[in-house]
């Protein structure tokens, strides 16, 4: 049993990646390379749950996640609704034809619960049309407020004007729009070295810039004059750090942490539980998760969400953003969670990189053969957590371990196993 199991009826599981939470709707490109990861939700079914997703799901990568789970193939319903542009996942269901369908398999489940990767206006008004609470809200479905404060928490301006007024330690910024960025950016280059120019609606590293104090001025187009940016200074670093918090309506948890693996600024995968830490930052760390939820309680959110941070040299901690609806991580850890019944592994996730482009089952064979392959009761071992990568070479992964020493080893040899280095 995980979280998102608890209480009766079965789940309505909307991958939402498709969201106006994260990005603009028109950045299409971005929305489609994440929806390509919607997959990985099918690690959360129970017999008689719906899946609804953005991404049709093969027929070995279904056969792959049940038997792991032990859960019967045909059990379980999966919707795909097709690609469309600048609509949200969950207004498109209508413009399919595939809400009715969806409604007859309500009926069907007269404790059903939607849960969605975001909680948007989209979402929520998809479940109250369906007539359905969303997980894991007390009265039902998000008030109008609940979600505009989600809206703004998911933004770089409205996540630091809160943090600012919980005490957190943010970096030097500022936020502006399009017209102020070329001055403003130049402003901040005279206090620091260099500076991180941030899309205010942004996630997963999209939509950064980095420019450093004597850069020649890009060759891009310049922004419309209407966007808004917030322009900070780079901290210098040597670790990017998250924690996972809950909030309900009784209190707020810290569920689990990790360092975030970082390639260009982008997150590339995760390692969890967080190890090392001086003990002053993880105070912070604990401290200031538990502020944030506590804030987002009171505005009338419940479910997960999570803060990021980088960590200087000397241990100093920085708040770069929050992250207000279900991450990168957090079906892994539930999958985690999941197998191993107490959840005390170690585990991460990441991309390794194939030499040759490969079939779902020819890639589960490589991870047998080297006798990698989780299965059921294992205590250690390798899950290709999404389904097949369109280039057959990336493919996503978690590993998970009873120690980190073992979990690195385990990464080596996935790495030697596709012929490649993991990312």
């Amino acid at each position: 049993m995980i979280s998102e199991h608890e209480g009766p009826g079965t789940l309505v599981i909307l991958a939402n990646f498709v969201s106006p939470l994260a990005v603009d709707l028109a950045e299409e490109s971005v929305l489609r390379q994440w929806a390509e990861q919607a997959p990985r939700k099918l690690w959360l079914t129970r017999p008689g749950d719906v899946l609804i997703t953005p991404v049709p799901l093969s027929a070995p990568f279904r056969r792959y996640v049940f038997h792991r789970l032990g859960v019967p193939e045909k059990s379980v319903t999966v919707i795909t609704v097709p690609d469309t542009p600048l609509l949200p996942m969950a207004q498109a269901l209508a413009e399919h034809g595939l809400l009715e369908p969806l409604r007859t398999l309500v009926v069907d489940r007269p404790t059903a619960r939607l849960l969605p990767t975001a909680v948007d206006e989209g979402s929520a008004a998809l479940a109250a049309d369906l007539r359905i609470p969303v997980v894991p809200y007390e009265t039902g479905v998000p008030n109008p407020g609940t979600l505009r404060a989600v809206a703004a928490m998911n933004t770089k301006s409205g996540f630091r004007t809160i943090a600012r007024s919980l005490g957190l330690r943010l970096p030097h910024g500022r936020l502006c729009t399009g017209a102020e960025l070329s001055q403003v950016t130049s402003t901040l280059l005279t206090f620091h070295p260099r500076v991180v120019l941030k899309t205010d609606r942004s996630a997963g590293g999209h939509g950064l810039h980095f420019v450093s104090r004597g850069d020649h001025p890009p060759q891009s187009p310049p922004p419309p004059p209407e966007s808004r940016w917030v322009v900070e200074e780079y901290v210098e670093h040597t670790r990017a750090v998250s924690a996972q918090g809950h909030a309900t309506a009784t209190g707020v948890e810290v569920v689990y942490d990790g360092e975030m693996r970082m390639s260009g600024g982008s997150f590339a995968g995760y390692c969890s539980p967080l190890k090392g830490l001086p003990a002053r930052a993880r105070e912070e760390l604990t401290d200031w998760t538990q502020a944030l939820g506590g804030h987002l309680a009171a505005e009338g959110y419940r479910g997960p969400y999570s803060l990021d941070l980088v960590c200087t040299q000397d241990g100093t901690l920085y708040a770069l953003e929050c992250n207000v609806r279900r991450t990168a991580t957090t079906t892994a850890h539930a999958m985690v969670s999941r197998l191993t019944s107490a959840g005390r592994s170690a585990w991460s996730t990441g991309t390794a990189t194939a030499v040759a482009p490969m079939t779902f089952d020819e890639a589960v064979r490589h991870l047998a053969e080297a006798g990698l392959d989780f299965r059921p009761g294992d205590s250690e071992g390798v899950l290709l957590y999404a389904d097949r990568p369109l280039d057959g070479r990336s493919w996503r992964y978690t590993a998970l371990a009873p120690t980190h020493t073992r979990l690195t080893e385990l990464e080596v040899r996935l790495a030697a196993t596709f012929g490649h280095e993991r990312l």
